[in-house]
């Protein structure tokens, strides 16, 4: 059994051996709290989040992790702002247009629509540039799908994504495939028939071949973005005219 010193310098061992978490720029803070490992910080991107809760997890002795890590927003804006883009881009989603949908403005739950024979149900909430979804809805792909959206407001530091399905679904790798496809094929910013993508133990792989290193790099966010995928893997080439 290690000391508590030594687990939280194995920590620190396992993320500077991940170059995407860049220690360097982005400092995280470590202390261990009971038996968990608390982990905080701001880091450059969602890819870099997860990685480092992922060698994080790997190191021996640590047995749970809080996680406090916060994603570099693309734009710095205030929670009601993020909850107004969160609020209309899930108001304008068609694939939840049967869910109702309350925001939490201070201390009070505002309904922003409420059908009659409601699918689902949608709670937002932001403090911190933190977005919390919770209620539920008809499907994993839903679930997954608000996910991406929340994400996709450029002030959002994190989604935690707390929504269950009703009825409940069995989750595997083809669910993340297909939740992976469908926020590629809603990103206006990436051409998803040029995009091939396949799953393993909730590792996503990506292939194919697109015109700029942009897109590239939008079709990979996309795939983090997406609850439950653990480890994305790039294989997107890039040529100019693909």
């Amino acid at each position: 059994m290690a000391t508590p010193h030594e687990t939280l310098d194995a920590v620190r061992q396992a993320l500077h051996s991940e170059a995407r978490v860049d220690l360097a720029h982005h400092p995280i803070r470590l202390e261990l709290s009971a038996d968990d490992l608390v982990i905080d910080g701001e880091v450059a991107d969602i890819a870099a989040k997860k990685l480092a809760l992922e060698r994080a997890a790997a190191v021996a002795d640590v047995r749970g992790i809080v996680d406090r890590l916060r994603v570099a927003p693309a734009e710095r804006m205030g929670d009601g702002a993020i909850r107004d883009l969160v609020r209309d881009a899930l108001l304008g989603e068609p694939a939840l247009a049967g869910c109702a949908i309350r925001v939490l403005v201070k201390t009070a739950w505002e309904p922003m629509r409420s059908p009659d024979d409601a699918s689902g149900a949608l709670d937002i909430s932001v403090a911190d540039g933190v977005v919390t979804l919770d209620g539920t809805v008809p499907g994993l792909g839903l679930k997954r799908l608000a996910g991406v959206l929340a994400w996709w407001v450029p002030g959002s530091r994190d989604v935690i994504n707390g929504l269950s399905v009703t009825p409940p679904e069995d989750d595997n790798d083809g669910e993340i495939s297909d939740a992976v496809r469908l926020a590629l094929e809603k990103d206006p910013l990436v051409n998803s028939d040029q995009v091939r993508v396949s799953t393993r133990d909730a590792v996503v792989l990506l292939e194919g071949l697109v015109p700029t290193a942009s897109e590239r790099e939008a079709a990979e966010f996309d795939a983090w973005y997406v609850f439950g995928v653990d480890k994305v893997v790039n294989q997107i080439l890039v040529r100019a005219g693909a």
